[in-house]
């Protein structure tokens, strides 16, 4: 764990030597990790940062896997609505789709955002992050493109549409015959993809290897 810094000795250390707590606030030396080792708070017991192996092919990987479950897990149908007599089948493009043709054009606009346009541009940040690295190229570009990624992480929000799905699938369950599709498994796939890639993508080795401080990110 890192020590905790008194507070008359932070300025005599470089601000690269030092880390705080994103949960409480707590100043520490930050620590030399070894491949595999994790950083903790000793206050809160919060993970600072990780050192994982071969962190850019990994995230890499992934986010190709995202990339490519993203199309029919948007246009792939989630479930097919059976009602007196009466079929459809609804897929995340449709339902904007319709959003925007009953007159809620705001509202599509919302849904088409935090449900498609946001998530497809965070993946193709991430890309053009992990390929900059790889490749040891624009680097001051892939710095950009990461701060955009992070300011975009709040607006991606497939868990809440995920949650909209399976409500609507429960409500409708004693009125319809509803049929689960192949887009619904997709896009949970795509929705588990992302959430493992967030874990296994260390933003702290990330930083570290645009700066060009860390060399060895895909090691």
């Amino acid at each position: 764990m890192p020590d905790p810094v008194d507070a008359l000795a932070v300025s005599d250390l470089p601000l690269e030597d030092l880390v705080a707590c994103h949960e409480c606030d707590l100043l520490m030396r930050k620590p030399t990790l070894a491949r595999g080792e994790t950083a903790q708070c000793p206050r809160c017991g919060y993970e600072l940062y990780a050192r994982r192996h071969n962190v850019v092919e990994r995230s890499l990987a992934l986010v190709l896997a995202a990339l490519l479950l993203y199309v029919p897990a948007n246009f792939l149908p989630i479930m097919e609505l059976n009602l007196l007599g009466q079929s459809s089948q609804d897929t995340v493009w449709s339902g904007v789709v319709g959003l925007f043709d009953t007159g809620m054009e705001g509202v599509a606009a919302v849904v088409f955002l935090c449900s498609m346009g946001i998530p497809l541009l965070k993946l193709l940040c991430q890309l053009a992050v992990l390929l900059s690295i790889r490749w040891n190229i624009g680097r001051s570009y892939g710095l950009l493109l990461y701060r955009i990624y992070h300011h975009l992480r709040d607006w991606g929000m497939l868990e809440v549409y995920l949650m909209g799905v399976l409500v609507a699938i429960v409500k409708l369950a004693d009125m319809a015959s509803i049929n689960v599709g192949l887009g619904l498994a997709c896009f949970i796939s795509l929705l588990m993809v992302q959430v493992l890639l967030e874990v296994v993508m260390s933003p702290h080795q990330i930083w570290e290897a645009l700066s060009g401080e860390d060399a060895h990110a895909g090691d």
